[in-house]
């Protein structure tokens, strides 16, 4: 089977805007309870790191669905350690 260019893009998009749809449950719950305490740090840190890596590999390769995803899941992403951060820190004082 053998897909043109244009095809493959969609094909792309739809796999972006399915994985980044699918982590907004968790950030907005993150966000409105700041409940933090099922969130491991570590899984997230090593999370939002990875992330940050695809969309810097999506930059040098100039794929758009690539960028575009990391770039959303990655402010997610972002957005919910460092509350998990603030949470922890509190906690220790």
């Amino acid at each position: 089977m053998t897909l043109e260019l244009p095809h493959i893009e969609i094909i792309g998009y739809c796999a972006a805007f399915l994985t980044t749809t699918a982590f907004l449950p968790q950030a907005i719950q993150s966000w409105r309870t700041r409940d933090l305490s099922g969130i491991s740090l570590g899984m997230y840190s090593l999370f939002t790191a990875g992330v940050g890596l695809w969309l810097i590999y999506g930059l040098f390769t100039e794929k758009w669905p690539l960028i575009l995803a990391n770039a959303l899941t990655f402010a997610l992403a972002l957005s919910i350690l460092l509350l998990k951060l603030r949470h922890t820190s509190k906690r220790r004082k």
